[in-house]
């Protein structure tokens, strides 16, 4: 089916409103972090939605409440009070976990990341691991996430030697489209009235994210002939998003609803 461009964005902006709604979270990993109330709570949990976000949603979500039952459900506590350092019988609690390829250990540096960044600099928020890699001008969060990923793996001298986990923190500079911690970001800063998103990040604009996009969202976006580039890698979520920026300057990204929904949900 072959839209004009002002067809199209009526098209996808009727996705939009029928699929950015409360009735989406449930079904969604989103319904993870929409189980907190305390900002630190939803960051974490938020994130670790996103990293284990491989395979169908039910099992991620399946996942997640297995994770954080294991931290009693209180994960910005669990994170600052735990000092599985000193005690590492303390962490034998998650001993055996596993979501695909994302092991126990992989789990002990992301923790061990976080612990980290909220009690050893004593940051508020997650926020900054992000922004504080991003320079004035920049038009996207590359430089961001290019930082984050940085960042994760070069806290101290362990942690530069991980390799395992190196693979469920992607990167624009290893060519990754980054489709996880772009969902992430989105859920993190976009914000308006219908409430899906948190929006409680603030020093990055809807504007600077980039396109989720994995083979779901790709497949849509290519019969609608707006993605060309036959990888789903970073240039391909630069090139969606750069069509979607045509649409919607302010917040190219909402359409993530639109082209999951029609990928995923209609089956398009």
């Amino acid at each position: 089916m072959e839209f004009m461009q002002n067809n199209l964005k009526d098209f996808l902006d009727i996705k939009v409103n029928l699929y950015n709604q409360a009735a989406f979270i449930k079904d969604d990993p989103i319904c993870i972090p929409h189980r907190f109330t305390k900002k630190q709570d939803i960051e974490i949990a938020g994130f670790f939605a996103a990293i284990l976000a491989w395979g169908t949603r039910k099992g991620i979500i399946n996942s997640c409440n297995r994770l954080l039952s294991a931290m009693d459900n209180d994960p910005y506590n669990f994170i600052m009070q735990v000092d599985w350092n000193e005690n590492p019988e303390e962490f034998e609690i998650f001993n055996g976990f596993v979501h695909r390829t994302f092991n126990e250990m992989d789990l002990w540096h992301l923790m061990d990341f976080l612990k980290y960044h909220y009690w050893f600099c004593g940051e508020e928020s997650l926020e900054t691991a992000f922004t504080q890699w991003m320079q004035p001008g920049d038009i996207n969060i590359e430089n961001a996430l290019t930082g984050f990923h940085n960042y994760v793996f070069g806290y101290d001298e362990e942690a530069s030697q991980e390799k395992h986990c190196r693979k469920h923190i992607a990167s624009p500079q290893k060519k990754s489209a980054c489709k996880r911690l772009n969902m992430y970001l989105r859920w993190m800063v976009r914000s308006d009235q219908n409430g899906v998103d948190f929006g409680i990040w603030k020093n990055i604009s809807p504007s600077q994210l980039i396109m989720p996009i994995d083979v779901h969202v790709s497949r849509v976006a290519r019969r609608f002939n707006i993605l060309q580039r036959t990888q789903n890698d970073w240039q391909a979520a630069l090139e969606l998003t750069n069509y979607l920026q045509q649409l919607d300057a302010d917040d190219p990204v909402k359409y993530d609803y639109a082209l999951f929904g029609l990928g995923v949900i209609e089956k398009y």
